[in-house]
């Protein structure tokens, strides 16, 4: 009798989707009702742990992660948690056999912000960028493909590649926040500091590339989800449009972002240009 519980648990996950991320959750409504709930399972969950380690600053973030770990591990298990949030994820995780390695890379990553400042080396910056990024878009994937390994094996490396780029164009975008606020640099061999248009162009090469490697793997998507992703692929093209024409100085000193006007009209043109059948 825990279905009452669980349409809950459900609701709570929705809620902290279209609390959050405009865009996160603009993207999720073009999805396919049959596996838009899950999408919102997982943000849910990524974006509680990610709220710990980035916000709470007035609290013992180390001690609410230890928690939210604790109980992540007993709605696992238990496939229960008065969490709502944990419960609803434990439901998707168990439904599309998400394997723990993707998890327990994903907590890793968050739990290096508690303390972990900079990153520097290649080798620290791509492994913090797999647990926090990469791994959440196989997770997603395993919905996507509800369940088909080879298929999920198949676009795996796509997946890989876009959670990387959206996870870059984030740390662009914030570098402020990240520098200032919780004195987090990201990118290595990179003074942020002093931070010049060469510098800046090699990050958005970077990105770049992971995106056309992501969008043939969006190519190949199964058609329940392939406009919801998109959609959100357009987005931080978009996003990292206006980042390019940005002077790099700005970008330091601001956070850039793209308004809900455009949002809703990369949505209509995004819409039009799927219609036509020229995402293919």
């Amino acid at each position: 009798m825990k279905e009452k519980f669980d349409i809950v648990s459900e609701i709570c996950s929705q809620k902290v989707t279209t609390t959050y991320s405009t865009s996160f959750s603009m993207a999720t409504k073009m999805l396919a009702p049959t596996i838009r709930q899950d999408i919102y399972n997982i943000y849910g969950f990524v974006r509680f742990a990610d709220e710990i380690v980035d916000s709470f600053h007035d609290f013992n973030k180390e001690e609410l992660f230890n928690k939210f770990e604790a109980d992540l591990h007993h709605a696992l298990e238990n496939r229960i948690s008065l969490n709502p949030i944990l419960n609803s994820f434990q439901h998707t995780v168990h439904n599309y056999k998400i394997d723990q390695h993707l998890i327990n890379s994903f907590m890793d990553s968050m739990r290096q912000d508690l303390s972990k400042s900079e990153y520097r080396t290649t080798e620290e910056y791509k492994q913090y960028i797999y647990g926090s990024a990469d791994v959440v878009g196989l997770m997603c994937l395993k919905v996507f493909v509800k369940g088909d390994e080879a298929k999920f094996e198949e676009l795996k490396e796509a997946a890989m590649h876009l959670g990387s780029a959206f996870q870059k164009v984030n740390f662009l975008r914030d570098l402020k926040a990240d520098y200032e606020t919780l004195n987090r640099t990201y990118f290595p061999n990179t003074n942020l500091s002093a931070l010049d248009e060469n510098s800046k162009k090699e990050i958005i090469d970077e990105i770049e590339k992971d995106f056309r490697k992501g969008y043939e793997g969006i190519l190949m998507l199964p058609a329940e989800a392939k406009f919801g992703v998109f959609m959100a692929y357009r987005y931080y093209r978009r996003l990292l449009k206006k980042l390019a024409k940005t002077p790099a100085m700005e970008i330091k000193n601001a956070r850039i972002r793209v308004p809900n006007y455009e949002k809703f009209g990369l949505l209509t043109r995004s819409y039009v240009k799927y219609q036509l059948k020229l995402v293919k």
